[in-house]
């Protein structure tokens, strides 16, 4: 990707948090600069089913790259499905207070709807090493997610153009 007059190569490493690849995850996270952990703001974090608990499984997450790679990474907590708005379990606050409590970055996504995507990879590419001056981290280019339960389709495509 681009970002202002600079090529930034990301390479994503996509495990879903599945067990089967959970041998693996270490040998990822040792040679990664940034690691994103998403959660579905669908999920209940009340029902103890694995599907169910991803928003409780991101503190084991982080804990796992941390034990890995100390405080030498990046690492961005994404709410995504936020197009499941009737279905919303996990409210904006919650996540962004997990974040801060965390000392981690914080957006909410929906990868179907398209709504935050590039930005979340414009603000992981702002945030890396040698990148500081760009004035793509300036406060006018942050994201803000404070969506409202009332935001239909049409205006989350507009939004996340």
């Amino acid at each position: 990707m681009y970002l202002e007059d600079r090529t930034v190569r990301l390479q994503l490493w996509d495990t879903a948090g599945q067990e089967r690849f959970r041998s693996l995850i270490p040998s990822y996270i040792r040679d990664s600069s940034v690691a994103v952990i998403v959660y579905d703001v669908a999920s209940d974090p009340n029902y103890i089913l694995a599907d169910t608990q991803s928003f409780l499984n991101t503190s084991k997450w982080m804990e796992e790259v941390r034990t890995e790679r100390g405080s030498d990474v990046i690492i961005v907590l994404v709410g995504n499905k936020t197009d499941l708005v009737d279905k919303r379990q996990v409210s904006i606050e919650e996540g962004d207070s997990k974040a801060r409590e965390l000392g981690v970055m914080f957006i909410e996504t929906s990868a179907k709807a398209g709504f935050n995507i590039k930005p979340l990879f414009r603000k992981i590419a702002a945030a890396l090493p040698g990148m500081e001056r760009l004035s793509s981290t300036k406060q006018d280019d942050m994201v803000d997610v404070n969506l409202k339960s009332t935001v239909n389709s049409s205006q989350i495509e507009q939004q996340g153009g």
